[in-house]
């Protein structure tokens, strides 16, 4: 498939265009599009194109000339993302996380977080909450330069003072990535070679962080908008499915909001390799959701995969356009049988609940809502629920 971008399209003589006719016999456009063409602005191409017996010239800027400015616009910005900087709290991570997971772990957690410390609400910290309520000797880190601060312990503290086991470290990149497919990758972006893209480069760098971690590592990842229900502990190896055919039963889209895996799993060493090769900046979830079903749709049933991939219901057990009814509170007696019937589907099959906070994050906890008892009764702390 072939695209051909043209940004302007400048004559010093009138335009004239005529339109596409079908032709009689073959359905192929007969007369094409004919731009007389007069004075053409430097740096720009001329792209002659063939239909049949006819010319026509469309005047384009080059996709690549496009790409440097691009590029270079990032490169001037580079110095603003404090994700990138070598100092000594990154020279720290490897050892600080091998003295916070050898203090008798029943299971580690991690989360990530790009965004700043102050952004780190009421409802992130009911996720945090929901992990400990579920697993008590559990360790969770954080993975954030922006919350390993004086600021971000502060919010943390009512639960480490509650003596629950918390920290958020700063991420070394290079050390994660290094000998791993995206390290070219990470300098190429680090460098300016590479163009980011529209789509904000924290989230895309969050997305390569919770495979490298993981690989690094082993344990569970959560984002910061899932409710812990029940106790991973009988999670090996598994991703979830957002998605499914309800003819088939097969597995439509995975997600890649809770991932559980064994250190060097070499499912994760094909996200990382996916994620370097075929990223794309510009398109949302290319680089996640989508990219993580790329990867298992390729290899699941191959041999040296040892993975399960779980139901929506264990993960994400309401779809992100219906996540507002979870909040409401019922109106009449058939609205409250509905909520005490969504709580018992819930308590039975799923682990926790994605709460898709790009469509949620505005949405009041009502009281009496399926949200507003899960929050209750997941929490450890239990303050602001009905706020978040």
């Amino acid at each position: 498939m072939f695209f051909v971008f043209a940004d302007s399209l400048i004559s010093s003589t009138s335009l004239q265009l005529v339109a596409f006719t079908e032709g009689e016999d073959h359905g192929t456009p007969k007369v094409p599009l004919r731009i007389k063409s007069g004075i053409v602005p430097k740096q720009k191409s001329i792209v002659e194109v063939d239909v049949g017996n006819q010319v026509s010239t469309i005047i384009s800027s080059p996709p690549v000339k496009e790409e440097r400015i691009k590029i270079g616009r990032f490169r001037r910005k580079l110095p603003e993302f404090e994700i990138f900087r070598s100092d000594n709290l990154t020279r720290k991570f490897h050892g600080r996380v091998l003295e916070f997971f050898n203090q008798e772990c029943d299971i580690q957690f991690f989360m990530t977080w790009i965004s700043k410390a102050g952004s780190f609400g009421r409802r992130e910290i009911l996720a945090v909450e929901s992990v400990f309520k579920a697993h008590p000797h559990g360790c969770l880190m954080i993975l954030s330069r922006t919350m390993d601060s004086a600021q971000g312990y502060r919010i943390l503290k009512p639960i480490l003072d509650h003596g629950y086991k918390v920290l958020a470290v700063t991420p070394d990149f290079p050390f994660l990535l290094k000998n791993t497919p995206a390290q070219a990758w990470f300098d190429d972006i680090k460098s300016g070679k590479k163009d980011p893209g529209e789509i904000p480069l924290g989230q895309n760098l969050s997305n390569l962080m919770r495979l490298a971690v993981l690989y690094k590592y082993g344990g569970v990842y959560l984002d910061t908008d899932f409710i812990v229900l029940k106790s991973f502990k009988g999670l090996k190896n598994t991703i979830g499915a957002q998605s499914m055919d309800m003819v088939s039963k097969k597995w439509t889209r995975l997600n890649n909001a809770v991932l559980v895996f064994d250190m060097n799993h070499p499912l994760l060493f094909k996200f990382m390799e996916e994620f370097a090769v075929t990223f794309d900046g510009n398109k949302w979830g290319h680089n996640g959701p989508y990219m993580v079903s790329r990867v298992v749709h390729r290899v699941e049933g191959r041999p040296g995969y040892n993975f399960t991939v779980l139901p929506p219901m264990a993960f994400y057990p309401v779809d992100w356009i219906k996540i507002g009814s979870l909040f409401k509170m019922p109106k009449d007696k058939a609205g409250s049988r509905w909520v005490e019937a969504k709580l018992l589907q819930l308590k039975g099959h799923t682990y926790g609940v994605h709460l898709w906070n790009k469509q949620s994050s505005r949405l009041m906890v009502e009281e009496g809502s399926v949200m507003g008892r899960l929050m209750s009764e997941h929490c450890v702390l239990c303050k602001h629920v009905y706020s978040s």
